[in-house]
């Protein structure tokens, strides 16, 4: 047989692994079409490769969704420090995720929040994959909260509630009314948001 199926591991110099390549197709489709769209028969022939080496590779489709949403955690979070690196004062870095998200989801690539929308199509408490979903949730809700608290929020929690309910509506809006919908108001309305919790105005925010 050859060596793909011997050996998830067992490439060619300078071509990437099986299992590489049934993780980088596997996030592509899941991301464009959605987790239950997408077959395990799908991916491995787009891949290059057979079911015998994707169950080699992974040990389950649900398997494999968990790790591509662990990734795609790992880059909001990524994007997230880069993003608030930008200014110093909680205030204008709040304003920077929002500025930086709208930008974001306004490309012609975007399918919106990867997690958001698998919790959609994964119901189960119990799936590997929604621990991943609500375990990113729950972070993002917590540092939003410690955002308001760090920029003089007399209430943080409401505010970083506000603000996570925001970003969540940002994502979804790209998908529902395009990027001539309700997102391409998302920098003066964190603004007002803002205006309304830490009472001084700040600077107008770059519209996408």
């Amino acid at each position: 047989m050859a060596s793909e199926d011997r050996s998830a591991g067992s490439e060619g110099a300078g071509k990437p692994r099986v299992r590489d390549r049934i993780f980088e197709t596997a996030c592509d489709l899941f991301y464009q079409h959605g987790i239950r769209e997408v077959g395990v028969d799908q991916i491995a022939n787009r891949a290059g490769t057979n079911k015998m080496s994707f169950y080699r590779s992974f040990a389950s489709k649900d398997e494999l969704v968990a790790e591509y949403l662990e990734r795609k955690a790992a880059e909001f979070w990524r994007w997230w420090d880069e993003t608030t690196a930008t200014a110093e004062e909680p205030r204008r870095q709040i304003v920077a995720l929002f500025n930086s998200i709208a930008k974001r989801v306004c490309g012609a690539s975007s399918r919106g929040c990867a997690l958001a929308n698998a919790s959609v199509e994964i119901a189960s408490e119990n799936h590997p994959a929604r621990q991943v979903v609500v375990t990113k949730k729950r972070e993002m809700r917590r540092r939003f909260q410690q955002l308001a608290a760090r920029a003089g929020a007399s209430r943080p929690e409401e505010l970083g509630d506000a603000l996570t309910l925001l970003m969540e509506g940002t994502y979804l809006s790209r998908l529902t009314l395009s990027s001539q919908g309700p997102l391409r108001h998302v920098g003066s309305i964190v603004e007002r948001l803002l205006e309304t919790y830490l009472d001084a105005p700040i600077g107008r925010a770059v519209r996408p």
